[in-house]
């Protein structure tokens, strides 16, 4: 124990010189200020002009995926996704409620960590972003023609989402690995029966190539170690998964102590294909399980929630050959695979060195059988075999690793607060620059696909300190730009981001940009109480509910006048928004009402619920500004007393 304490105040010391000295506090920045080096200039979008690139930034604790503009750091839009939002109506309305049940019920939150966007033939195609739940295992798609989340899958068999979601190179699935090891399935066992009890599962989904749709296609239950990230194979390694795994040693308490106690952990390397032709013929076994895949129809405008009662699994003593174990130091974390598809970078968090192994040298010492043992079945392939070689010294902490398109790699070391530069195949270092601090993720446009667009380079932290005015306690995280287009990094620019950011896909604009849509039909809108002209605008009652088939567009809503509503009626709002052109979108409220406001884009259909309480009229709006007559785009409801004989009445321009 003595030596622990020590060891932890060594690694505590060093971290603080780096921040406060083996950063210069700040000074690198004051001497090489935007004045004097006139980076001001390579992050300025003059008035009009539209920046280079999106970058699809997690974020985090906040369940949501924020979108901002590169070089410019300008954020432009926070999407939905697992967390309720009242600006958009996510989750209180009627039609987006179905997207966020579980079967653990309706769940208004989650940790999104990893997007990640959609490729052919392993380059970014702009049309999807795929980003995963970490805390109650799901993977959501968010459709980039809207930038809106039109599906959630629950993952069963798992807890801690964290190794996903990622893409294979065309697509085919996105992978979801379990962070922790549970039982598989569930039960009742006591935690100290972990070891050889307890399971990791990696999930395959396929994809539908035409619209992006998800089903779960077959789980892998593996060991009960943590699998932690993960990367595709490219190129030669297409067909390949690679997966970064701690707690080889399957501690289940004091895991900081218990599970570092092995000098290498591993980097799972599992064909995907193998296993996919597998199933296909038949293999695998069909599990009882219980996961919501949430659906959002374009057309109808609505979501539905379909419980799923099994799941398809896959032990891996079913496929000799189809997975084996990467010997990889220190409870690694990191798992990436450069643009070639050749090497696969595996960080320890615990080692100085970054690890760096070879598919060509995979794949030769499997032939010649080279192994050094094996865990649960699984072959151990020699580390000496398979290694390609290592950055040395290049750090503390490292973490993470994307490429540029000229060979070289990228890493952050969150405990020495930095971004290292090295060269693939000779690992030599450089160039590192400070980050301010505790770097975490990095992101290259395109920067884990066949095609990186190397720019620029995208530094995500964990703490700000004295980077911004003082908060509170809690201070905003932040991410850091910079020029990577030299042979020299160089700082261009501090933004705050929404949450705490992870990891962030980015993308070229001129993909995604034509392909966004900017005409919503009416005529194309399904939705059971859509209302698409002034004319059919009613109010129906049924019982003590109340149904009111509104319409909105500038600058009125049909009907603007109701009566005859009681209170103890449960009052519903099916609102259509009659515009057609892509940035004409409406808000309604209604004062009392026990949800959010609606967001309704143009061409849609949302319902939200109001259930009176008091006497009185009662007055509603547009909370999304939308004209020059925005104020007077609003109505009233006349409540009367339960047993009122007053009729339901409703008009507009008195009639």
């Amino acid at each position: 124990m003595k030596n622990i304490i020590k060891s932890t105040l060594l690694l505590v010391a060093t971290s603080l010189f780096f921040i406060g000295c083996g950063n210069n506090g700040g000074k690198e920045q004051k001497k090489g200020g935007a004045l004097g080096s006139n980076v001001a200039e390579k992050v300025y979008i003059a008035p009009g002009e539209h920046d280079e690139f999106y970058a699809f930034v997690s974020g985090g604790f906040s369940g949501q995926l924020a979108v901002y503009g590169l070089p410019s750091g300008r954020l432009f839009k926070v999407i939905p996704v697992f967390s309720v939002d009242a600006e958009k109506a996510w989750g209180f309305n009627e039609e987006t409620k179905p997207m966020l049940n579980t079967s653990h019920g309706f769940i208004p939150w989650d940790d999104a960590h990893h997007p990640d966007i959609s490729q052919t033939a392993g380059e970014i195609d702009g049309r999807y972003v795929y980003i995963n739940g970490n805390n109650t295992p799901r993977i959501a798609k968010i459709d980039l023609t809207t930038f809106e989340t039109t599906e959630i899958i629950e993952i069963p068999n798992s807890a801690g989402n964290h190794s996903s979601s990622y893409v294979t190179e065309n697509t085919e699935y996105v992978v979801a690995g379990t962070r922790f090891g549970v039982p598989v399935p569930q039960r009742d066992i006591s935690i100290k029966e972990y070891k050889g009890n307890f399971k990791g599962a990696l999930s395959f989904l396929k994809v539908d190539p035409e619209d992006g749709g998800m089903e779960i296609d077959f789980q892998i239950l593996m060991p009960g170690f943590d699998y932690d990230k993960a990367h595709p194979g490219r190129g030669n390694s297409h067909g390949w998964f690679f997966f970064t795994t701690y707690n080889s040693e399957e501690a289940n308490t004091l895991l900081e102590v218990n599970a570092s106690q092995n000098d290498k952990d591993f980097i799972a390397a599992v064909n995907w294909q193998m296993i996919a032709e597998y199933v296909k013929n038949g293999g695998g076994k069909k599990m009882p399980a219980n996961y919501a895949h949430n659906v959002y129809d374009e057309h109808t405008h609505q979501a539905t929630s379909t419980m799923k009662k099994e799941v398809l699994v896959v032990n891996p003593a079913e496929v000799p050959g189809a997975i084996y174990f990467l010997p990889t130091p220190k409870s690694p974390h990191g798992c990436d695979v450069d643009p070639s598809g050749e090497y696969i970078v595996g960080s320890g968090k615990l080692s100085a060195d970054v690890t760096v192994h070879s598919f060509s040298k995979m794949v030769k010492a499997i032939e010649e059988k080279k192994f050094a043992g094996e865990a649960y079945g699984i072959p151990i392939i020699d580390f000496e075999a398979v290694n390609a070689g290592s950055v040395k010294q290049a750090g503390l902490g490292p973490l993470h690793t994307e490429f540029d398109n000229e060979g070289n790699g990228y890493t952050t070391f969150f405990i020495s607060s930095e971004v290292v530069k090295w060269k693939l195949g000779t690992w030599e270092v450089i160039d590192r620059k400070p980050t301010y601090y505790s770097v975490g993720h990095l992101m290259i446009p395109g920067g884990n696909s066949r095609k990186p667009f190397g720019k620029y380079l995208l530094a995500m932290n964990k703490i700000t300190k004295d980077r911004y005015l003082p908060t509170g306690p809690e201070v905003t995280q932040s991410a850091q730009l910079y020029d990577i287009s030299g042979e020299k990094m160089e700082l261009l620019l501090d933004f705050p981001t929404v949450g705490e950011p992870h990891y962030a896909a980015g993308c070229p604009a001129d993909l995604i940009k034509p392909r966004s849509r900017k005409i919503f039909k009416l005529e194309e809108n399904k939705h059971p109480y859509a209302v698409t002209n002034e004319m059919d605008a009613r109010v129906e009652r049924k019982g003590n509910e109340v149904h009111i088939y509104m319409t909105m567009i500038r600058s009125h809503f049909a009907p603007d006048n109701i009566e005859g509503v009681k209170v103890g009626d449960k009052v519903y709002f099916h609102v259509t928004n009659l515009e057609q052109d892509y940035d004409v979108p409406h808000g309604v409220s209604m004062i009392g009402a026990n949800t959010s406001e609606l967001l309704i884009m143009p061409g849609q259909t949302e319902t939200f619920v109001w259930e009176p309480k008091q006497v009185g009229v009662w007055p509603f709006y547009c909370t999304d500004f939308c004209s020059a007559l925005h104020q007077e785009m609003q109505g009233y409801v006349r409540v009367s007393p339960k047993d009122s004989p007053i009729k339901l009445s409703w008009s507009l321009d008195g009639e």
